[in-house]
This record gives C-alpha cells, sequence and structure tokens, in this order.
C-alpha cells in the first residue's frame, strides 16, 4: 500500500506560478497567504509535507490568526514535526517584525519640486568630490522622492551617463517625474556643451516613455545651476 504522504509534492516539484518565492517575485507580496510566506523564511517543511504545508498546520491551529501565532512559544513551535529551533525562532522572529512595521509611521519622502530643494538634498553628497558624479532623483506625481540613484562616477570634468538606464529605472520604480543632477568639481556652474546634448537626450527619452523631465542641476560647492530656471528645459 503507498503511503499517501511520499505521493505529495515538494515545493520544488509545483508549478512555477504556485511557488511561494516566484510567486512574491511575479505577482507581489500581496499575492501570498499568510502559510506561503513564512513557507519562506522556513525555508523546507518535513519529508512528505512541504513548507507551505507545515505552516498551513500550525496557523490553523491558531485559527488562521497571526497574532495568535506570534504569542506561541519556541517549545510550543518545536512541538510540531519539522519545526527545530531555529525554524520556530524565524517564525516568532517574523511576528515580531510584523508587530513594530504596525507601531511605525510611514517615512515621509522629500518633495522635490524645485531646483533648491534638489540643490539642498543633493549637496551634502557632493559638496567634497573631486570628480563627477551623475545622479537621478525618481519621484511620483506629488514631486515625493520614491529613489535617489547614482548612475556614473568618474572624470574631473565629464562622466558617462547611459539614458537607456535612467528611463529603465524610471519604469521599474514606478516614477512618473525625473530629475537629475551632477557635480561640477571645478567649481564653475555653468554647463558644458556635453552637458546641454546629455540634457537634450534624456529629455527626448522621457518624452517618448511620457516621463515628466522636470531638471537638470548642476551642482557646486555653494551655487547650483538649473536648466528648468534658466529657461533652457
Amino acid at each position: 500500500m503507498n503511503n499517501p504522504q511520499a505521493s505529495k509534492l515538494t515545493i520544488a516539484n509545483w508549478s512555477p506560478d504556485d511557488q511561494p518565492r516566484e510567486k512574491l517575485r511575479d505577482k507581489g507580496a500581496d499575492s501570498l497567504s499568510n502559510a506561503e510566506l513564512i513557507a519562506i523564511l522556513v525555508g523546507s517543511g518535513y519529508p512528505g509535507v512541504s513548507a507551505v504545508e507545515l505552516m498551513q498546520q500550525i496557523l490553523n491551529d491558531c485559527n488562521n490568526n497571526l497574532n495568535t501565532l506570534g504569542k506561541m512559544t519556541i517549545r510550543e513551535l518545536m512541538a510540531y514535526k519539522g519545526v527545530g529551533e531555529a525554524k520556530a525562532i524565524t517564525i516568532l522572529a517574523a511576528c515580531e517584525l510584523g508587530k513594530r512595521r504596525q507601531m511605525e509611521k510611514a517615512e515621509e519622502r522629500p518633495e522635490l519640486n524645485t531646483a533648491t530643494r534638489i540643490y539642498n538634498k543633493m549637496h551634502p553628497l557632493m559638496q567634497d568630490l573631486d570628480v563627477e558624479e551623475f545622479w537621478v532623483l525618481y519621484m511620483n506625481q506629488a514631486h515625493r522622492l520614491i529613489k535617489k540613484f547614482k548612475i556614473a562616477h568618474g572624470g574631473i570634468s565629464e562622466v558617462s551617463v547611459d539614458v537607456r538606464i535612467i528611463i529603465r529605472e524610471a519604469v521599474l520604480c514606478n516614477a512618473t517625474i525625473l530629475a537629475v543632477c551632477h557635480n561640477h568639481p571645478s567649481g564653475n556652474i555653468m554647463p558644458s556643451k556635453a552637458d546641454d546634448a546629455l540634457t537634450q537626450q534624456i529629455k527626448r527619452a522621457c518624452e517618448v516613455m511620457r516621463l515628466h523631465f522636470m531638471d537638470h542641476v548642476i551642482i557646486t560647492d555653494g551655487e547650483y545651476f538649473s536648466y528648468h530656471e534658466s529657461g533652457k528645459l
């Protein structure tokens, strides 16, 4: 007589659409059940029972309530077959992180709707550099910063920038507005012909992708040049 548990599939043999890690990567964390999310952390079940099935057993005994799960002790969790001390600690650590996140305020994203605000944000990072760096600031429709991204680090008087990477990162982080900035170690705030050409390349690429190219700010230690404020953008 066949052992029914032995015929069960391990997570690795599931359809890629059903594997928790791949599902999170492709569909987002909110597409996973609580059992699937915790299964990613614990990594494995025991022969014949996948990590997801193991977590389903434990959550079922907690009435599928994460609050109840978080109140369990290490010893209580280790009473389940397939749960050693390391897995029990991992589960409780995850529950504690969830509790702490609830108590945290959402991080306030800075509003970068002017060249002055961009300068004040980026000047501390660039004021002492002896070579040029080129940064992109990705924003949402309210000009709130999503992320800043250093795209190039290089020479004393110029730096190589790939416009394709600027656009790719904008798409990946769902930005609708972007601004760029770079420093002039020489202290001269006036743009070069190469700066002008690059600005126009970025502008054209943004127009194709329906992104708002807000500004290109050149930063020195104490001053800045804004393409937008000067009417060149």
